[in-house]
């Protein structure tokens, strides 16, 4: 027992190493992550307290742990072995595809990266290119709505932009979880939104192993209270109509739903902008027939130089309106035991359509593209008045006194771009800029009876 025993250096080294990674392993980290998590926990259930909706025991669950659960959920595993008997391959193979799916969709949740950096990020950036506006009655809808509720916000879908309006908006009430589409998947992109909540969705994935994790991800999430916002356009308006409602998601909420259980409120947001920041991308994209479209790196790093860089020289202006609008909540319970979801669709989308706000940008767009020709200040003037006047919307207008001055900023907003040209007789629009003041009319061309059938 006492007896000396020889060993070459390295060899001591080696020994020395292992032990000190199983000590680390075994006292010092459980020790560290048990620290940080008491402080995590801490700092979370004061966060609650100022919290309209308290975050969910099931949003701060272990993203590990999440995916076991996920994996290993009854509904998967008979997915899983469906997957492998169709595709003539052995069930751990496709056990592990499903645990692909499975990492990719389920976020990392960080409370402090979301409360200390990405909401003060968001309102940072939206109210440094909009001026941003809100309904009258948003605070009180998400007040009024059931504390043991799910709540779930349903948005028109116009622009990235929407993700950091509706962050900014509700951040008081919870902590939002996002689908996010194959477009957020780019390294470091991926991680930041991952910590955000956010859970990315392919959306041409047509596999049932695939549509089977996902809608069980979904239906954990509803079932837990972690409070959700969807697209059901399924993407970003080309043309700038409000489009009819894909089904997806909604089905996946709708469909583990039982009555007597947690009640889900779906909450329809309209949002509309005085300029959308990928208009032309959108519509060169509508214009191929293809909906496809590819926002380049290169060009989004050139567009905020440019923005740092006007900040920098004083000469920044902001993109004129951003609204966004709460529409009356709309409770699943409401729809019966067996709830439509064809039928929860259409009204959502109908509420978010009546909801829409009527800004000046999209009711001059209209407007020039009317017109039988130029048209003088006093011209546009009533044009403007007797669009707001014949629109089917209770969005009020801006006072008499205050008019002029919304007309005369919306017109800058459009011959800045070169959209709309002043000639002798007056204003009109660019021939070749049609287009894009379309897709700016499109907004709201819903309100109006002569245009009903594009609207459809």
């Amino acid at each position: 027992m006492t007896s000396k025993v020889e060993m070459p250096l390295w060899m001591l080294l080696l020994l020395l190493a292992f032990a000190a990674v199983t000590f680390a392993s075994h006292f010092l980290f459980p020790s560290v992550r048990w620290f940080f998590r008491r402080r995590l926990e801490r700092a979370v259930a004061q966060l609650n307290t100022r919290l309209t909706r308290p975050i969910e025991p099931f949003k701060l669950a272990r993203r590990h742990d999440m995916i076991q659960r996920l994996i290993y959920d009854p509904e998967v595993t008979q997915a899983i072995v469906d997957y492998a008997r169709r595709n003539n391959v052995r069930e751990d193979v496709a056990f592990q595809k499903a645990r692909r799916y499975a990492r990719e969709i389920v976020p990392s949740f960080s409370a402090f990266a979301y409360f200390s950096f990405g909401t003060r990020m968001a309102n940072w950036l939206a109210r440094s290119l909009y001026v941003v506006r809100t309904g009258l009655a948003n605070t009180a809808v998400l007040e009024g709505i059931d504390k043991d509720a799910t709540v779930v916000f349903i948005m028109n879908h116009r622009s990235n932009m929407d993700y950091v309006l509706v962050t900014t908006l509700a951040a008081r009430a919870s902590a939002l979880s996002y689908a996010v589409g194959e477009w957020a998947r780019v390294w470091p992109l991926s991680r930041l939104i991952k910590s955000m909540g956010a859970y990315f969705i392919r959306r041409r994935s047509r596999g049932g192993l695939y549509r089977t994790v996902l809608a069980r991800y979904v239906q954990m999430a509803t079932r837990g209270g972690v409070t959700q916002a969807i697209f059901p356009e399924g993407g970003l308006s080309v043309d700038g109509l409000t489009k009819p409602p894909k089904l997806g998601l909604l089905s996946y909420v709708v469909e583990a739903w039982q009555p007597g259980e947690r009640d889900v409120v779906f909450v329809p947001v309209a949002i509309n902008y005085d300029r959308v920041l990928e208009d032309r991308v959108l519509v060169e994209a509508d214009a191929s027939g293809t909906r496809r479209f590819r926002a380049r790196m290169s060009v989004i790093v050139r567009f905020m130089g440019k923005m740092v860089w006007q900040r920098l020289r004083g000469k920044f202006q902001r993109f004129g309106v951003a609204a966004v609008i709460f529409a009356e909540p709309i409770k699943l319970s409401d729809y019966g035991d067996t709830p439509s979801v064809n039928l929860l669709g259409d009204d959502l989308m109908g509420r978010i359509k009546n909801a829409m706000p009527l800004l000046f940008v999209p009711m001059l767009a209209r407007v020039m593209l009317r017109a039988d020709g130029p048209l003088n200040a006093a011209a546009l003037q009533a044009a403007i008045i007797e669009t707001a006047e014949t629109a089917t919307t209770e969005t009020p207008l801006v006072s008499p006194a205050t008019l002029p001055r919304a007309i005369d900023h919306a017109l800058r907003s459009l011959a800045q771009r070169q959209l709309i040209e002043k000639t002798p007789d007056g204003w009109q629009a660019v021939e070749t800029e049609r287009d894009v003041l379309a897709f700016y009319a499109n907004s709201i061309t819903h309100f109006f009876a002569d245009d009903a059938a594009l609207a459809k």
